[in-house]
C-alpha cells in the first residue's frame, strides 16, 4: 500500500497547527500499512518552510516519507483533468499543482491523505482520499 501525502498535511505538522496530531496519526497508520510518499509539488510547496533542502529532506526521511517524482504520464493526466475542470467552469480556486498532487496519488499511489477538497473526489473518482 502506497499512501501519498498532500502539502496541507505536512504544512499542518510542520507549523504545529491544531490538526497536526491528527495528521501525524494518519501518517503513522499509513506507514504501518506500507510506504508513504510525497511528490515534486509537495517538496516545492512545503520546502519553503525550511532553511535548507538538507534540513527538509532529513525531516521527511525521519517521518518515513519517500520522495516519488511525478511521471510524465501522470503529469499529462493532471493536465487533462485540469482542462476538464476549467471547461466545466471551475474557478481558479484550484490550480495545476493541486491536480498534479491528485494525479500523482491516483497513478502512483493507492490513496492520498489530504484536507477535504471536493475536486479530488470529482476528478479522481476512484482515488481513496483519507481526510485529516
Amino acid at each position: 500500500m502506497i499512501t501519498a501525502i498532500d502539502s496541507s498535511i505536512l504544512l499542518s505538522v510542520f507549523k504545529d497547527e491544531p490538526s497536526a496530531s491528527r495528521c501525524l496519526d494518519l501518517m503513522e497508520h499509513a506507514a504501518r500499512m506500507g510506504e508513504i510518499v510525497i511528490c515534486d509539488i509537495v517538496v516545492a510547496e512545503v520546502g519553503a518552510l525550511f532553511g535548507s533542502f538538507v534540513d527538509f529532506q532529513g525531516t521527511w526521511m525521519k517521518l518515513g516519507i519517500r520522495y516519488d517524482a511525478i511521471a510524465e504520464k501522470t503529469a499529462h493526466y493532471a493536465g487533462l483533468m485540469f482542462r476538464h475542470y476549467r471547461q466545466e467552469g471551475g474557478p481558479r480556486d484550484y490550480l495545476i499543482p493541486d491536480f498534479l498532487i491528485g494525479a500523482h496519488a491516483f497513478h502512483q499511489a493507492n490513496q492520498l491523505i489530504a484536507r477535504d477538497r471536493g475536486y479530488l473526489r470529482r476528478y479522481f473518482k476512484s482515488l481513496k482520499v483519507i481526510e485529516s
